[in-house]
């Protein structure tokens, strides 16, 4: 049996854009995305923490130390510039696996800075 586990947080980024007319997806900075192991096109849960409201959808890279967070297509519905998101990426593992496994956390400030950092090497 597999459960699915937290693998990567990004917590409290700040959105610095968004973009309607876009085919959907969160563009992050790459050092942002290398910080907690996400990849290009990684699904992604983001939580709004100004409004509550929650999307999936996928990692598009971002310029490296451009500290970018960008709503795309409908998610930027759900989202305005300097909004506080939490982004979240989840992976499937055994039991076995549960036991040793640790997500990969950034915590983040107004100009999405790391402040804060846990990392785990992730199998």
């Amino acid at each position: 049996m597999q459960i699915r586990l937290l693998k990567s947080k990004l917590h409290m980024a700040t959105v610095t854009h968004t973009e309607l007319e876009y085919h959907g997806s969160i563009t992050i900075d790459r050092d942002l995305m290398d910080a907690v192991g996400l990849l290009p096109y990684e699904q992604v849960l983001v939580a709004n923490c100004n409004n509550g409201t929650r999307g999936e959808t996928y990692v598009i890279e971002g310029k490296r130390g451009s500290g970018v967070i960008q709503m795309n297509g409908a998610l930027a519905r759900m989202a305005q510039p300097r909004d506080r998101m939490i982004v979240m990426s989840f992976a499937f593992v055994t039991r076995t696996e549960a036991g040793r496994h640790h997500p990969q956390v950034a915590i983040l400030n107004e100009q999405n800075q790391i402040v804060e950092q846990w990392t785990a090497d992730i199998e």
